[in-house]
């Protein structure tokens, strides 16, 4: 690894209309480090939560905010890096195979 891989999580204060019973962006965010942590202790990762309704001043981000807005994809939406992983309700499973990309390596 050369550098920490940084993972983003779009989403909103509210749950998506799709997403019924399903965790809030922002509890997917705290799950997502929380599993990432434990997987991947001693191997840094960056990660972002970006508001759809408020995102950051960068073309890419408030693009990508637009397109979940406008019903595009759903949120909670994972990227590794610049990589869709999940969307709605995101799988652990791909996040680590994405990450393994990187060269992340489960603690064993």
């Amino acid at each position: 690894m050369t550098k920490p891989v940084m993972l983003s999580v779009y989403g909103a204060e509210t749950i998506c209309a799709s997403c019924v019973n399903m965790p809030t962006a922002k509890d997917t965010y705290e799950w997502l480090e929380a599993a990432l942590k434990r997987k991947y202790p001693n191997q840094p990762f960056a990660m972002q939560y970006i508001d759809i309704y408020e995102p950051p001043d960068n073309k890419q981000e408030k693009e990508l905010a637009e397109k979940i807005r406008n019903d595009e994809y759903f949120y909670p939406l994972v990227l590794v890096e610049d990589k869709i992983v999940g969307e709605g309700n995101p799988t652990l499973k791909d996040v680590y195979k994405e990450m393994e990309k990187y060269g992340y390596t489960e603690n064993r």
